[in-house]
C-alpha cells in the first residue's frame, strides 16, 4: 500500500523550513527546487504547487523571516534602541532564520533591504532623542552614524562563526556571551578607543590631499 501524502499544511511548513535552511547555507542562486523538495521529503511538483516558482519560495521565506524579526513585540524598534530583549529576540531566533537573514542582508533581498532601512530609521530617531536629552554626542552626519551603528548591531548575524572563533566562546548567541560582547561594544561607544584626535587629523589630511588633486 503506497505511503500517504503529508497534510497540505504540514507539507508547506516542511518546504518552507527546508528552503530557509538551504537558502541560508547555500545562497539563493545555488538552490534548486529539486534540492528543496529532497530536503523536505516531497516532490518538486509539490513545491511548485505551494509556491509557484523558486521566486515564490524566496518571497515566502522573506515574508516569514521579516515578520518574525519585526514580531508582535516590535523587535526592530527595541533592537535599534539597544533594548536587550529586542536584540536577543533577533539574535536568538532559530539558526536557519539567523542564517537566512544574514544571507538576505548580504545578497540584497528587497525585503531585507527594506528591513535594514527601517532599522536605520528607528536608530536615527533614537540617537536624535539621545542628543536632545544629552546622553548622545552630536554628529555631523546623523544618518551615516545610524547606518554604521546598525551595521555593528547586525554584525553577529553575518560574522557569527568568525566572532565565535576570535572571541573564544562556544556560542556567540548564548545570553552570557551576548551580554559580554555587548558590554565591550558599549564601553567602546561610551569611552571611545583613541585618546586624542591624531587619527582623525590624519584622515582629514588624506581627504584634503585628495581634494587638492
Amino acid at each position: 500500500m503506497p505511503e500517504s501524502s503529508p497534510p497540505e499544511s504540514s507539507a508547506r511548513r516542511r518546504i518552507l523550513d527546508a528552503a530557509l535552511d538551504r537558502f541560508g547555507r547555500d545562497g539563493v542562486n545555488r538552490v534548486t527546487v529539486r534540492a528543496i523538495a529532497s530536503d523536505a521529503g516531497v516532490s518538486p511538483a509539490l513545491v511548485v504547487h505551494h509556491f509557484g516558482s523558486m521566486e515564490g519560495v524566496r518571497r515566502e521565506c522573506d515574508r516569514y523571516v521579516m515578520s518574525m524579526v519585526r514580531g508582535p513585540d516590535h523587535l526592530v524598534e527595541d533592537a535599534a534602541a539597544g533594548n536587550a530583549s529586542g536584540l536577543a529576540g533577533m539574535l536568538e531566533a532559530a539558526a536557519p532564520v539567523r542564517r537566512y537573514l544574514a544571507r538576505a542582508f548580504l545578497d540584497g533581498s528587497p525585503a531585507a533591504n527594506a528591513l535594514f532601512d527601517e532599522i536605520v530609521e528607528h536608530t536615527a530617531a533614537w540617537l536624535a532623542g539621545g542628543e536632545r536629552e544629552g546622553w548622545v554626542r552630536p554628529s555631523e552626519n546623523p544618518h551615516a552614524r545610524a547606518a554604521i551603528y546598525v551595521s555593528w548591531l547586525l554584525a553577529p548575524l553575518a560574522f557569527g562563526a568568525h566572532l565565535t572563533r576570535a572571541l573564544g566562546v562556544d556560542d556567540l548567541h548564548a545570553t552570557g556571551s551576548a551580554l559580554w560582547m555587548s558590554r565591550v561594544a558599549i564601553d567602546m561607544f561610551t569611552h571611545g578607543v583613541f585618546t586624542d584626535e591624531r587619527m582623525l587629523h590624519a584622515w582629514d589630511a588624506v581627504e584634503k590631499e585628495r581634494g587638492a588633486r
